[in-house]
């Protein structure tokens, strides 16, 4: 099961924060006039260019902290950027497709609520910081929201749970409620700074060294903090293969249990605030750890309001990643996508073209 916490309100983090997105949306089809490639272009999402002013744009929002310290740490930051501008690209086209709009009354109550308490002349050199307009800001925020939009009509509308299913579930793993011992129900995201052997996760997301780790820690928070649910920022990005595909969720644990870990993740858990995450640091390893609720020992039963709500959400969740994936998988179909640099760079072996990749056609 996957209960969701209520999201953080709090939207100024995401001024500054590219909200990834997982899958694609979007449908090929042939136009007779179709816009010419520009000879710079990085990559060629059914026939719209995606340009290198956009992905730094996209790079320098996303920026926190000082900049990678390598030339290829950078490259391969913004590589990542450019997937994210790819999969982006596709289910904007979705949204157009479904008439899914942003009035500007709604962008400009989110960009107002976004600057909330920020004073003007830090939110001026923030921007000045990263190169950035307002405007830069704002249309960033009008494609998030245009995304999120899609996703609440197209998923979260779409599921529901009925009595009957939380009962059948219940009885079907009634073991499960019956408590020994005090338990933590815990979710967790995972970032490390090796290359992992298995990845889980619905991006392929994979920080392969300590400074692309600690970037991906930062990201991470932030979605959490503009208010992305837990279980899909950990589908997204956790580096765990046993719980990244299940949210990251860990289930409950028993207080024996969490008597054997390291001090400092048995305190985020027995001492946190349900519902609130926290980023762990250690070996050049990140754990986001979120207590999602506190069961004590004794029998349970659906006369409980919390073990109703629990089973409900824990099924709501599943499906939604289910809807959502498969809605992702439907609109994917038939987009055509060329990524023009990551091709230049396997064509020379990995260095950095000092000139940007010729244009080549779609398929």
């Amino acid at each position: 099961m996957n209960a969701q916490p209520t999201p953080v309100r709090d939207l100024r983090p995401a001024m500054f924060v590219l909200l990834a997105l997982t899958g694609a949306a979007g449908a090929c089809q042939s136009k007779p006039a179709a816009p010419p490639v520009p000879a710079d272009a990085w990559a060629v999402v059914n026939g719209r260019a995606i340009t290198p002013d956009e992905v730094d744009k996209a790079y320098r929002r996303n920026l926190q902290g000082a900049p990678p310290s390598s030339e290829e740490e950078t490259a391969s930051a913004k590589l990542e950027v450019l997937d994210q501008l790819i999969v982006q690209d596709l289910l904007l086209a979705k949204a157009r497709e479904l008439k899914i709009e942003v009035p500007d009354t709604e962008l400009d109550a989110a960009y107002l609520e976004a600057r909330k308490d920020i004073p003007d002349e830090t939110f001026k050199q923030e921007l000045a910081r990263r190169n950035l307009t307002a405007a830069d800001m704002r249309e960033g925020l009008r494609r998030d929201m245009l995304v999120q939009k899609l996703f609440e009509r197209e998923v979260t509308s779409k599921v529901t749970v009925t009595d009957q299913e939380i009962t059948a579930f219940f009885e079907a793993n009634r073991g499960q409620f019956n408590r020994t011992e005090d338990a933590y129900r815990v979710a967790q995201i995972v970032i490390t700074p090796v290359r992992e052997a298995r990845i889980t996760n619905r991006t392929g997301s994979d920080a392969t060294t300590p400074e692309e780790a600690a970037a991906k820690s930062r990201m991470v928070m932030d979605r959490l903090k503009a208010g992305a649910q837990f279980s899909d920022v950990a589908a997204d990005f956790s580096e765990d293969p046993d719980s990244a595909a299940r949210g990251g969720d860990l289930g409950f644990v028993p207080v024996s249990s969490l008597q054997r870990l390291p001090p400092q993740l048995r305190d985020a858990v027995v001492k946190g605030t349900p519902g609130s995450a926290r980023l762990l640091a250690g070996g050049g390893a990140y754990t986001v750890v979120l207590v999602l609720a506190k069961d004590a020992a004794g029998q349970k039963d659906l006369s409980m309001p919390a073990v109703k709500d629990a089973i409900s959400q824990g099924l709501r969740s599943r499906r939604e990643q289910l809807l959502r994936a498969a809605l992702l998988g439907a609109v994917r179909n038939d987009a055509v996508v060329v990524n023009l640099i990551a091709k230049r760079l396997v064509e020379s072996k990995g260095q950095m073209p000092s000139v940007a990749p010729a244009a080549a056609g779609t398929k």
